[in-house]
């Protein structure tokens, strides 16, 4: 790959990250934090988007190069290390959308999310989000997690060469992107994406006009009928999960239209038919004591068996792998381990290829020093130390520094982890510290809010981390400079601290986020429900609840567990063994998502029959199409909420009952009066 660009002269690191690039990078930012925010709002499912980014990246950047060449202006070529800076700092600014919390643990400590549960209501408890605080929030918990693995990067990319598949995989389609022939194919794919993305934003434009009130529209239409409906069995026309289905795996699809029959199909109608037996049949419905109780906590159990089962796992794996390095007996014959710097000797360097010999060149020239990374780390803790207090009172400095002390061991393991198997558990790592925190503050004294900032704090901390290893083997591969990457990440991170906030605030301010069926933020419950199962202890579940939730522990650990031996056993049946966290998923929120996601499955499997070269070439480019433009007409949506300017008309199916009743309503009314 290095001989195609081998006659290009390198740009210094300086004149990778260029004006244009930076505004591109904002307005990009800005496009998927909207897109992220809603998927995040409403099922809690966020794809990779990387690859979007680093299309729709390359679209503006070559959009604005050729608008100034026809005026008779020649800018700076626009190079693949351009492209790799633009996209990194997109990824980290909309990523703030994620792991800020704003379905999660921020949304948890809202009032509206803890009139939902029947107990911790007190003010102490509950810490209703403000604007400015959000701000500050992130800001204190964004950064850290960058200087808390920059030390480590030449460990990770050169010593241990750990692969990062999405942060390859990106590389590996800016690079084509730049070659002759790459950049015809990306000019089809753009032209791809763009008509999807129009499609599906007048998709949008058009359901729109039909939900003037709750229960109206595409949205909400039964298509396996009225009692399907009920049970949340439909198809909602949505074009975000039809894109992400063809994104995502096939058995993540499958996984979870699995789940969805197990708990709505099977589960909750006959946990519903024990209504006063098992629990009091006059509870409200988002009482943790009845129905709700056994969805939210079963939900739980099946996520935190996944995940410690993946931490566990994840965790030996690494240790074993470092072992096998640190004694010379990895078959990767492995760089000499020298802490925080790593050195090639002569005949290590004449084995490796020339491309890496090219790109370890590159990615050692331009250093990071550590003591500046350690320095930055200790300030921006200290500086927590002392604000954190001031943002949740719940919080005290000792619990701060608890925090930091521990969260460097885990952006560790999280950032290899990752490496290993592209899979972060930074929400596993911020569901242990709920417990942690919350079970020692307790409920009297805000454990719910502790815990849940706590979370936060390590979440951002572990998922950043790992965010900036990824983004390093990305620039690694593109022969990007470390530096202008880091500058990148830190600019991005700058941006999603003050953009993710407004746009969660755009969708809190029009529409009540939680209650809301078209924003119901399932995993805000969780969150809560987890917090405050640390601070009460399981004698607070219904009856046999706890029995349901040990047998689903059990049987998502026992699911890892088969997957994890069939893969290295290489048995057949390893790709038809479902996720147990995808499962998990719709335990809670319901089945409408998952049958738009396994229709996306279905149309990206007719096509690969079809014509398998083109889907390769272009599914990714029709389901970014789909997902952006889907999402972002959230941002019209928004406004024209705000503005009360409301839907025309409602369109609503009724059962054979109701419609009757309706008619006979309508014939009670006087006739509409002509105007003459």
């Amino acid at each position: 790959m290095e001989k195609a660009f081998e006659s290009k002269a390198l740009p210094p690191w300086n004149e990778q990250i260029t004006l244009r690039s930076m505004v591109v990078s904002a307005f990009l930012g800005l496009f998927l934090s909207f897109i992220v925010m809603k998927l995040n709002l409403t099922s809690g499912i966020v794809p990779s988007l990387n690859v979007s980014a680093g299309l729709l990246a390359f679209f503006l950047m070559k959009t604005w190069t050729s608008a100034l060449e026809r005026c008779g202006v020649f800018p700076r070529p626009f190079t693949r290390q351009e492209n790799t800076v633009v996209q990194t700092c997109v990824i980290s600014c909309s990523s703030i959308a994620f792991s800020g919390g704003f379905g999660t643990y921020i949304l948890g400590m809202s009032r509206k999310i803890a009139e939902g549960f029947d107990e911790a209501r007190t003010s102490v408890n509950v810490e209703e989000p403000s604007l400015g605080r959000l701000i500050a929030y992130l800001f204190l918990v964004s950064f850290v997690g960058l200087f808390s693995i920059v030390p480590l990067r030449k460990i990770m990319i050169i010593s241990y060469r750990l692969t990062y598949p999405s942060g390859s995989a990106t590389a590996h389609l800016i690079n084509s992107f730049h070659t002759p022939q790459g950049a015809i194919q990306a000019k089809q794919q753009v032209s791809i994406l763009f008509k999807s993305f129009v499609g599906s934003f007048m998709w949008s434009l058009f359901q729109w006009f039909y939900t003037a009130g709750n229960g109206c529209g595409f949205g909400s239409f039964p298509t396996f009928g009225m009692e399907a409906y009920q049970r949340r069995f439909y198809f909602d026309f949505s074009a975000t999960y039809v894109g992400v289905g063809m994104i995502c795996p096939y058995i993540i699809n499958f996984s979870l239209l699995i789940g969805s029959i197990i708990s709505w199909g099977i589960m909750w109608p006959y946990i519903e038919s024990k209504k006063g037996l098992w629990y009091d049949e006059k509870l409200p419905k988002s009482s943790l004591h009845g129905l709700n109780g056994y969805q939210v906590f079963i939900s739980i159990a099946m996520i935190v068996g996944d995940g410690l089962f993946n931490f566990f796992s994840i965790l030996l794996r690494t240790s074993y792998d470092m072992y096998l390095k640190r004694t010379g007996r990895s078959k990767a014959s492995p760089m000499p381990f020298a802490g925080a710097g790593v050195a090639i000797n002569a005949t290590e360097r004449q084995a490796l290829s020339f491309d890496d010999r090219r790109r370890t060149q590159i990615f050692l020239k331009e250093q990071i020093p550590t003591s500046v990374a350690a320095g930055a780390y200790m300030l921006l803790a200290g500086i927590s130390v002392v604000a954190m207090p001031h943002i949740f009172r719940q919080l005290k400095p000792k619990h701060v520094v608890w925090a930091y002390v521990a969260a460097p061991i885990f952006a560790f393991c999280n950032a290899y982890g990752t490496g290993l198997t592209d899979w972060s558990l930074s929400s596993s790592y911020g569901k242990l510290a709920i417990f942690i925190f919350g079970a020692n503050i307790g409920a009297k004294d805000g454990g719910v809010i502790a815990g849940l900032a706590a979370c936060g704090l390590m979440m951002g901390i572990v998922s950043t981390a790992s965010d900036l290893i990824q983004d390093f083997k990305t620039g690694y591969l593109t022969l990007t400079s470390p530096r202008a990457m880091f500058v990148s990440q830190v600019v991005g991170t700058g941006l999603g601290c003050l953009i993710s906030p407004i746009v969660f605030w755009i969708f809190y301010q029009a529409y009540d986020i939680g209650l809301d069926e078209g924003y119901p933020a399932p995993y805000a419950k969780i969150y809560r429900g987890i917090a405050l199962l640390g601070v009460n202890g399981w004698n607070q579940l219904p009856k046999y609840c706890l029995r349901f939730c040990a047998a689903f522990f059990l049987l998502a650990v026992a699911i890892c567990a088969l997957k994890e031996t069939a893969s290295n056993k290489g048995w057949w049946i390893r790709d038809y063994i479902p996720s147990a966290l995808g499962m998990a998923v719709p335990f809670f929120l319901g089945s409408f998502f998952t049958i738009d996601m396994c229709v996306g499955s279905v149309i990206l499997w007719m096509w690969q029959r079809s014509d398998a070269v083109h889907a390769q070439m272009f599914a990714p480019a029709v389901a970014s199409g789909l997902i952006c433009g889907d999402g972002i007409w959230s941002l019209p949506s928004s406004v024209l909420s705000l503005g009360n300017v409301n839907p025309p008309m409602c369109m609503r199916v009724f059962d054979a009952d109701t419609s009757f009743k309706v008619d006979q309503f309508l014939e009670t009314l006087p006739p509409p009066v002509l105007a003459s």
